[in-house]
């Protein structure tokens, strides 16, 4: 493609005003641009950190629990991955900030001037050289004039002179433009090359860094996927305890006394050789102090006071609630139980109840209601123990019964709509209805108003 001197000339200009007019004016956006991408993968990075810092801690929580301690460490041990890859993300960017920005802010501050003094000096040369050749074409002309008409063999000389001149000086003209053109392009193109350059290596620096991410992360990720692909497995310890805690279930303590009060009720300690002492003032209660309460053990025939009739009728005279419950008596008199273990120690008036019905040789035996204690103690000091019952009919305000009153008031709530299960994969079509006391007076409601319907129809 050829072209002439002038174009080249411009084309040259054109070049130098480029690079100072958009090339550096761009670069200079470029710099602030880099440093805003700088801030905010900074931040970026700040905040997966954090992030996965809280990961951690979870992982941390998750490693107390026996049945949850694999899956923690998985999450402390993501969270550890990718702290490392957001760590090699900053080295790389304080790279790019030291190789990249850096050099082009550099750079294009000392371009400016350089180019501008560049530019000049082209622009000067090109002038000298330019008003030389001009002077030159300039003085042909005027020996020509003078020439014509006159002896030319005489200026003949001079003009091959100038000739041979302007010739020289047009050749180092284009020369020069030519130079100046091809200096001008490469300025050019070494500034482009500078910025690609800079810029490829930022991407050989980011490829680096995703190769190693990936290597740090599809590392252990089969792992990690394999310790959570099984929700339903549990480790062997945890199995072994749960296997040993369905096969042989702990009595609750409620449990144990209940079986240790019906051992203990079934098989009392034998009642004391002798027989029981009556109390001197249990004459001033009943002239016989046996006959009400106690039955000898001489007389079969004889039930005592404490046998089947009084304490019957005592039973019934209460109210219904106290069907089912044991027999019970009060003392009259205290009695002492010594260094006797199997004996009983009571005040007047506390409450026994028997744990065995009937008398041997004058002892009862029972349980202290006040201190749970259980031993023999004379049936002498004793009467049968009725409570006192309340009739309704004297009651001025009506008791509702149990069922009502525990019975929580939902006339006007509507059915309950049970929520899908969380952390399952398979979601019902539809959500459960539970049918509350609404909408079954409801569905009542409507059956007893459609026969209503129909009954009008008919």
């Amino acid at each position: 493609m050829s072209r002439t001197p002038d174009t080249v000339s411009k084309l040259t200009e054109s070049t130098y005003k480029n690079v100072m007019d958009q090339f550096n004016p761009g670069l200079r956006n470029l710099v602030n641009l880099g440093k805003s991408y700088e801030k905010s993968v900074t931040a970026m990075t700040l905040a997966g950190k954090v992030y996965f810092e809280a990961v951690s801690k979870i992982g941390e929580n998750a490693t107390l629990s026996p049945v949850s301690r694999e899956l923690g460490v998985v999450l402390m041990e993501i969270a550890d991955a990718h702290r490392k890859v957001y760590n090699e993300l900053d080295e790389n960017f304080k790279r790019f900030h030291k190789d990249v920005i850096n050099e082009l802010e550099k750079k294009t501050e000392m371009d400016v001037k350089y180019m501008n003094a560049t530019f000049k000096r082209y622009q000067s040369e090109h002038k000298v050289k330019q008003d030389c050749l001009e002077r030159s074409q300039t003085d042909l002309k005027k020996l020509r004039r003078k020439s014509q008409g006159k002896h030319s063999s005489k200026y003949e000389i001079k003009e091959n002179e100038y000739m041979e001149t302007i010739s020289s000086r047009q050749m180092d003209m284009q020369k020069f433009i030519a130079d100046g053109c091809r200096e001008a392009l490469l300025e050019e193109k070494r500034r482009f090359c500078f910025l690609a350059d800079k810029h490829c290596m930022f991407s050989y620096q980011i490829s680096n860094f995703h190769e190693k991410a990936k290597d740090m992360l599809s590392v252990k990720l089969p792992s990690w996927q394999e310790k959570c692909s099984d929700i339903t497995k549990v480790p062997d310890t945890v199995e072994t305890m749960i296997d040993g805690l369905a096969t042989t279930p702990e009595q609750s303590p409620l449990v144990q006394r209940y079986n240790r009060n019906n051992v203990e009720s079934a098989v009392p300690p034998p009642a004391p050789p002798l027989k029981a002492q009556i109390s001197p003032l249990a004459n001033m209660f009943n002239p016989d102090p046996r006959s009400s309460l106690t039955s000898s053990s001489d007389h079969n025939s004889d039930q005592g006071s404490l046998g089947d009739d009084s304490l019957s009728r005592s039973t019934s005279m209460s109210s219904g609630l106290n069907v089912g419950r044991k027999s019970r008596v009060r003392t009259i008199f205290p009695h002492t139980a010594g260094n006797n273990d199997t004996l009983l120690s009571f005040d007047d008036g506390d409450i026994i109840a028997l744990l065995i019905q009937e008398e041997k040789d004058g002892w009862l035996y029972g349980e202290l209601e006040k201190t749970r204690q259980r031993g023999w103690f004379p049936s002498s000091y004793c009467r049968p123990y009725t409570e006192s019952v309340i009739s309704n009919s004297n009651l001025s305000t009506p008791v509702r019964s149990l069922s009502v009153v525990s019975l929580p008031e939902q006339d006007e709530e509507g059915p309950v709509l049970l929520p899908p299960p969380d952390y399952s994969d398979v979601l019902p079509s539809r959500p459960a209805v539970i049918s509350t006391p609404t909408s079954q007076k409801t569905r009542r409601e409507s059956i007893c108003h459609g026969q209503a319907e129909t009954n009008c129809h008919e």
